[in-house]
């Protein structure tokens, strides 16, 4: 795992030359965010310099080996105004009395913002970036801020902005922007330099709430190492009970309960099967508690969150990948997730649902099945089905695979990611 204390040589090095892009996230590093730690360790092999700024310390004990070769510098900031109140205050007081003018400006958006939306997180953000701007930015060589999230990393990019003076951007996701206030989101548009957005479903969405300000908005899916995602050598495993798998992170928007009720409907059918679930979330008890009731802890395990290495071991032993994605009651909903992509190019047939971007990767009945969200029958009779042919799951497989080769290999993808940063950036050239 990356630290300040292992990095400082890197930062250094930065210092007195290349010219630094700044990379400001929630958390880092986060397991369940590889195509983070995968865009950073790419924009690195193709000349960046990059140093990432930290809203939070890791929530894992372990990363993805792809982590440890990343040079990034590190550092964190201060995660709560009460734990880290005497430092975000003097840097504050610091920054304010060195560019009286320049801090006001900052204070009378923050003000803004408060006044919109009465969240006191607003002020936080403004602590965290003035603390970052006075801390930590001196000597860093940094000419670009770039947020992942359009919530709090973006808000926190935003101010820092505007008490450095340093452009910014943004790459907005899924949830930070179903369930951000309109207004909020559009004020960071029109502040930033431009956005970057995973899903043309999203860019659309974007497009339609910065209407009128000719913001550069660009669309790059999330990649994946082809090398990596390999498919295991004599074809897709065979046999009873088959090998069904669910990766997601346990809360409402991956349908999770749709999968296990359909996963009954598997059971009173006849069918043979052993289903295995990784990731957690908050939604844990719930999930744990709705397999016991529907009387499936014989047929399905729960195995938390593991290592990339160990999950790629379960890609390979799977019969059908299955996710059930929604939209939550709150608005939240997922882009494309990414263990589609993963499940693809490892050669497992996915099973899904038609909801937002899932459609610009799994094309129904040609490189996967996907089915109306909230309906257990139909996504039990998709598995079914598949299930019950062979050569079907074998040659949708081959297809989906080749969808993943041509447009979701992450080299192709980081080029083109680099290409926005040195034209919408030119210092980073």
């Amino acid at each position: 795992m990356n630290t300040v204390g292992n990095n400082v040589a890197n930062s250094a090095g930065n210092a007195a030359g290349r010219p630094v892009l700044g990379m400001i996230l929630k958390g880092y590093p986060r397991i369940s965010e590889t195509f983070i730690s995968n865009e950073i360790l790419l924009l690195e092999s193709l000349g960046f310099s990059i140093h990432i700024f930290s809203m939070r310390h890791p929530r894992e004990s372990f990363s993805h080996a792809s982590v440890k070769r990343i040079r990034a510098a590190v550092d964190y900031l201060p995660q709560e105004i009460l734990q880290g109140f005497f430092p975000l205050i003097y840097h504050n007081l610091r920054l304010a009395c060195r560019r009286p003018l320049v801090y006001l400006q900052a204070l009378r958006v923050a003000f803004r913002r408060f006044l919109r939306t009465r969240k006191s997180a607003t002020v936080k953000h403004l602590l965290q970036a003035g603390y970052l701007v006075d801390r930590l930015l001196p000597g860093r060589n940094v000419v670009h801020f770039h947020a992942h999230f359009a919530h709090s990393p973006t808000s926190v990019a935003m101010f820092a902005s505007r008490l450095s003076g340093i452009p910014f951007s943004f790459t907005a996701h899924a949830k930070d922007i179903y369930t951000s206030d309109v207004r909020q989101l559009r004020e960071k548009m029109a502040l930033a330099r431009f956005i970057v957005t995973c899903t043309e479903y999203n860019r659309r969405h974007l497009l339609g709430i910065a209407a009128g300000m000719g913001k550069p908005v660009h669309r790059v899916y999330h990649g994946i190492d082809m090398a990596l995602f390999r498919q295991a050598a004599g074809g897709r495993p065979h046999g009873s009970p088959f090998q069904l798998l669910t990766i997601a992170r346990l809360v409402p928007k991956k349908g999770l309960q749709t999968v296990y009720r359909a996963l009954r409907i598997l059971k009173e059918s006849g069918v043979p099967f052993r289903h295995t679930l990784i990731g957690d979330g908050d939604d844990r008890e719930k999930v744990l508690a709705l397999i016991a009731a529907l009387d499936l802890s014989d047929a399905c395990r729960w195995l938390g969150t593991l290592p990339h290495e160990t999950v790629l071991d379960h890609y390979r032993q799977a019969d059908l990948f299955v996710l059930g994605c929604e939209v939550a009651q709150n608005g939240d909903r997922d882009g494309i997730p990414n263990v589609y992509v993963e499940a693809m190019a490892m050669g497992v047939p996915v099973v899904g649902t038609r909801v937002s971007a899932v459609p610009e990767l799994v094309s129904s009945g040609r490189t996967g099945v996907l089915v109306h969200p909230s309906d257990p029958a139909a996504l039990a009779g998709a598995m079914a089905g598949l299930l019950a042919d062979p050569d079907e799951r074998m040659r949708m497989a081959a297809a989906a695979r080749d969808r993943v080769q041509r447009d979701f290999d992450n080299q192709g993808l980081i080029r083109r990611l680099a290409e926005i940063y040195r034209r919408e950036q030119p210092r980073l050239r």
